[in-house]
């Protein structure tokens, strides 16, 4: 007996040192890109109802190009969706369709974000999903999310009318704009402020689209060019975006790895308008925020990087850590 005991706690202990040794530093390239993220200050949510929903070009354009941190927040995890990989439906298929959705997450770079809704399949309009979401629950989702992650900007996938081809993509923007309402008032789901804070996004915009034969672009849109090669990822944002989406496997969700730049167009819906840029009137940097020298101490982090030994940044880090330490807004010095 005791050498059974024995040769089961000798394999737990070679099951929990195997495991250990799975675990791997960050390449040199993800740090360098993490040290530019840690440069700037603004956040984006994208916002729509399926996995594979999302924009990953535009995600993968504001990650590495732009330097921001940006979250992917999916209403449902796909439970109703079609599946090319087995038979399982339901619950089962959206655990598959979570971990496709985190897998692309992986590649590029975006934060995963879900609600409690549940992917019933298709429904016609608004009125039809909300017959099976309740839409106060759902709405308190989606505040909590703004709420812990903090967005400046939240750019919906869908409109909240018969232009989003699917009651539930159109639902999903009926929630962003209430979300958006009540995620600075303090009176509206007080419970969370156990947790967290309020937090007042900049804006909430519409990514217009052309798809099929349904074009909800226009000139007069704000305008911003995505797709640049990137010589840290050796591919175009297109490209990384095709692998991205290609990983919705059940879904038969493949796209090409298409290189060369294209054009994203953006509607206003609530908030600040933004002119120019997605972020227009948004704090962008530490020198704005008061911390020129949390700015400089970067700039040379940065410059000085070395990708063969990036242990020699620590020192610096340490001590821009110090700083960041100090800041009195406690929200900004946790997320640092």
């Amino acid at each position: 007996m005791f050498k059974k005991v024995s040769t089961v706690f000798i394999l737990g202990l070679y099951t929990v040192f195997c495991s250990a040794q799975q675990v791997r530093p960050s390449k040199s390239s993800e740090i360098y890109r993490e040290l530019k993220t840690l440069k700037h200050l603004p956040k984006v949510l994208y916002l729509a109802a399926h996995p594979d929903d999302e924009n990953t070009g535009l995600l993968s354009w504001l990650i590495n190009d732009q330097n921001v941190e940006t979250g992917y927040l999916s209403l449902t995890r796909g439970d109703g969706g079609q599946n090319l990989l087995g038979t399982e439906q339901g619950a089962a298929l959206g655990l598959i369709r979570t971990h496709e959705l985190l897998e692309a997450r992986k590649l590029d770079g975006a934060q995963q974000f879900f609600t409690r809704a549940i992917d019933f399949g298709f429904s016609k309009n608004t009125a039809d999903t909300f017959k099976q979401w309740d839409a106060n629950s759902i709405t308190a989702d989606v505040v909590w999310v703004i709420r812990k992650f903090r967005p400046d900007v939240i750019i919906c996938r869908f409109p909240p009318n018969a232009a989003a081809g699917h009651g539930q993509h159109a639902a999903s923007a009926v929630v962003a704009e209430k979300a958006f309402k009540l995620a600075g008032d303090k009176t509206a789901f007080p419970d969370q402020l156990k947790h967290v804070n309020v937090w007042q996004p900049k804006r909430v915009l519409w990514n217009t689209f052309r798809f099929g034969g349904v074009n909800t672009t226009a000139e007069n849109q704000l305008k911003v060019t995505v797709g640049q090669y990137d010589a840290q990822l050796g591919m175009g944002y297109g490209e990384l975006a095709g692998l991205s989406r290609s990983l919705h496997k059940s879904q038969g969700a493949g796209t090409q790895s298409v290189a060369g730049i294209r054009t994203e167009y953006f509607a206003h819906v609530i908030g600040e308008p933004a002119k120019t840029t997605l972020f227009d009137g948004v704090t962008k940097t530490w020198t704005s925020k008061g911390n020129a020298d949390i700015d400089q101490s970067l700039d040379k982090i940065i410059s000085t990087f070395n990708f063969n030994n990036p242990d020699l940044s620590l020192p610096a880090l340490l001590a821009l850590r110090k700083k960041v330490v100090a800041l009195q807004d406690g929200d900004l010095k946790m997320i640092k």
